[in-house]
């Protein structure tokens, strides 16, 4: 069924097809304005009716989820989105707090965060709309694949490029695969917005880059405010993501960034004569610290030292015990905490360090993914950037290769094993 209250635009036509022919795996990269978070909205309320269920919206972060979605109005009709999609004749109730519908039908509709995903609870999605996919958190769908796999349910993937990064993956990924619907659309494709807009948007500063990806959907231009995507751009043409072994006679280094509820993020690094070298990469949430000792410790690896940011000291991760005073118990080498610097002193190590760097481009693959998408804060009312990173997913792993950055100290080879029993390496 479609409901009676929409009509998809012209060009819309192939995706809404596609799903209500029975698709299940769809991408829309499409330009700004071409409303892709309408026919999302549109189609789950059509899906809603058609199999009883949870359905969810998805954006990059919960936080912008009320203002992006449950909140907004189309400029058009000045009523709410989501009033114009899920009508109050089908609706049973509605929880503002947690931005949730349930239908008369039996379904359920929720806007959710990849930052959030798996600490809801209920029963799992059938359907999904990933909005903003590209700036989204990968875990989140790695996470969910099984599910929808499981359970027969849909994903819809709908963004604006941004660099070349998981949604570019994903996109390609789609295009070559029978079973996925795959589609990219610029403001010629559609004709939705004149070229006189773009003008008109150039001349008020607006940038080449910045119009190549908003309304060109390349995947080329460079990612605006990031911090480092042009020097990972550099390394990836340099041949310095790739296959990168642990060497057996080098120490290991570990920088991380700990969260407290939150994720935390560990780097581990080796130097060899004058090269950094990034062999791993993995982060966690919702454990403690034995957990990520037990990773260490299956990774095989003989530590030099393990870096921790400045509040270690008074974080806990077991109840009446620092961070640090757990750390030395249970991790080899010696456990440091790094001195308070500013944001941005952290951020100009980094960008010296990371010049230098090999990456191992299978096992720092997420790692690598955040370093690319980590960005200054847009003010979106005053077209500008701010001074301040913007906190999201890509946080985590961008300041612990702050940290990594602060700490990390010339080639440190591994000394003879002294021959005894019962040590923590086994």
């Amino acid at each position: 069924m479609q409901l009676p209250n929409w009509t998809a635009r012209p060009y819309q036509d192939a995706l809404w097809n596609y799903l209500r022919g029975g698709g299940k795996r769809a991408v829309a990269v499409w330009h700004r304005r071409a409303g892709k978070d309408d026919i999302g909205l549109h189609w789950t309320a059509t899906a809603s009716h058609l199999r009883a269920g949870n359905y969810w919206h998805m954006l990059p972060e919960a936080k912008q989820a009320r203002k992006a979605i449950w909140d907004a109005i189309n400029p058009h009709s000045g009523r709410r989105r989501i009033d114009e999609a899920f009508p109050e004749e089908i609706r049973d109730s509605s929880n503002d707090t947690e931005m949730r519908i349930r239908f008369k039908c039996g379904s359920s509709w929720q806007v959710v965060g990849s930052d959030n995903f798996n600490s809801l609870v209920g029963s799992p999605p059938i359907g999904i709309v990933f909005s903003e996919y590209a700036l989204s958190k990968p875990a989140a769908w790695d996470y969910l694949r099984p599910i929808l796999a499981e359970n027969g349910g849909w994903a819809l993937f709908i963004y604006t490029a941004r660099g070349r990064n998981h949604g570019a993956d994903l996109y390609e990924m789609a295009k070559s695969n029978p079973s996925w619907f795959a589609e990219r659309l610029t403001i010629e494709d559609t004709g939705a917005i004149p070229l006189s807009v773009i003008e008109e948007e150039r001349k008020a500063g607006m940038s080449e880059d910045m119009i190549r990806q908003e309304y060109y959907c390349s995947f080329d231009a460079a990612i605006q405010g990031s911090y480092y995507g042009p020097v990972i751009e550099k390394l990836e043409q340099d041949k310095r993501i790739c296959p990168v072994p642990h060497t057996s006679d080098a120490l290991v280094t570990t920088a991380w960034d700990i969260g407290y509820g939150d994720d935390t993020a560990i780097w581990f690094a080796q130097m060899v004569g004058l090269e950094p070298r990034i062999i791993d990469y993995y982060e966690n949430r919702g454990v403690g610290l034995d957990h990520y000792a037990k990773i260490l410790r299956e990774k095989n690896y003989t530590y030099h030292r393990h870096l921790l940011p400045h509040d270690g000291s008074k974080g806990e991760f077991i109840a009446g015990s620092t961070i640090v005073e757990n750390a030395k118990k249970l991790l080899p080498g010696d456990v440091t905490v790094l001195p308070r610097i500013s944001v941005e002193e952290g951020i100009n190590a980094a960008r010296v360090l990371l010049p230098k760097c090999k990456f191992d481009a299978d096992r720092c693959a997420q790692g690598l993914k955040a370093l690319r998408l980590y960005r200054r804060e847009y003010n979106e009312d005053r077209k500008v950037f701010s001074d301040k990173p913007l906190h999201d997913w890509t946080s985590h792993a961008a300041d612990a290769f702050r940290y990594l950055a602060m700490g990390l100290e010339p080639d440190r080879v591994k000394k003879p094993k002294p021959k005894r029993s019962g040590s923590w390496m086994g």
